[in-house]
């Protein structure tokens, strides 16, 4: 390797809420060579920080630019309201958007929801983040609906969640610039996919592709004994066998018959 060649790496973008931690795990068990770098963006900036090619891939959410994007679906969240711990609604295992009608839900600029027509009162103002939301939820003022995961990660021992069942919800996605599926996406599209090492869609890693090398003179004059073992009878030839045999070899001794009476 020269010296203007850089050490190969992996740059996994993920939107908050993603977990990208399983894959990174088995991704530095199976190329321990291959430094995975993660990069936090906001859900907005998610498909800017791929088209820049400023990551090989993302954990993004759902929908994205087909035209340009390919998109694995991984799971779909369970949408939830953060409410006051003291709030009438946590006297319910789960609510509809209907019961949230006469609440103020606040509905933040980054929102992962593509609302067509966005329920309960508005509120006086549009906070910038979720997580400005979720501070105001917590001042008394508001309500929000997010996925569960963004309630999870933003939680706060005042506030607590409930499901909507009716809610809109949000998928996540392993995305990545369809003109740049490079080896080492397809690498990590075989980890989120669930493939074995030795899975024949997978990429051959180097170290076994090094091992069969080495076997195939092995495996080759294994192939050659089989092939003479054929040629006698389906039996290999023992030692002694294979000594007298050629044009130096005995004869083997003719059959003697019962001496004939004489009359």
């Amino acid at each position: 390797m020269t010296g203007s060649e850089e050490t190969p790496s992996f740059r996994l973008a993920y939107v908050p809420g993603a977990t990208p931690a399983k894959w990174v795990r088995i991704w530095n068990e199976r190329l321990p060579g291959v430094p995975l770098t993660l990069v936090a963006v906001p859900s907005t900036e998610a498909a800017d920080v791929l088209r820049a090619g400023e990551a090989d891939a993302g954990l993004v959410r759902l929908p994205v630019d087909r035209t340009f994007f390919s998109a694995i679906p991984l799971y779909t969240e369970t949408t939830v309201v953060v409410v006051p711990k003291d709030h009438l609604i946590t006297a319910a295992d789960e609510v509809s958007l209907a019961d949230l009608a006469d609440e103020v839900l606040f509905h933040p600029l980054d929102d992962v929801f593509d609302w067509d027509s966005p329920p309960g009162e508005p509120a006086f103002e549009r906070p910038a983040t979720t997580e400005g939301a979720i501070e105001l939820v917590a001042a008394g003022v508001g309500l929000l609906i997010v996925p569960q995961s963004l309630a999870r990660l933003h939680h706060r021992r005042d506030l607590t969640y409930r499901p909507v069942v009716d809610a809109p919800r949000s998928s996540v996605a392993l995305s990545w610039p369809e003109e740049a599926t490079t080896d080492l996406v397809e690498d990590f599209i075989g980890i989120v996919r669930g493939r074995t090492v030795n899975s024949t869609r997978g990429r051959t890693p180097a170290k076994d592709e090094a091992d069969q090398k080495r076997k195939r003179p092995e495996q080759t004059g294994t192939r050659q004994r089989q092939a003479a073992a054929k040629s006698t009878g389906g039996k290999p030839a023992s030692r002694g066998a294979r000594g007298r045999t050629g044009s130096g070899g005995a004869k083997p001794a003719a059959k003697r018959g019962k001496p004939r009476r004489k009359s």
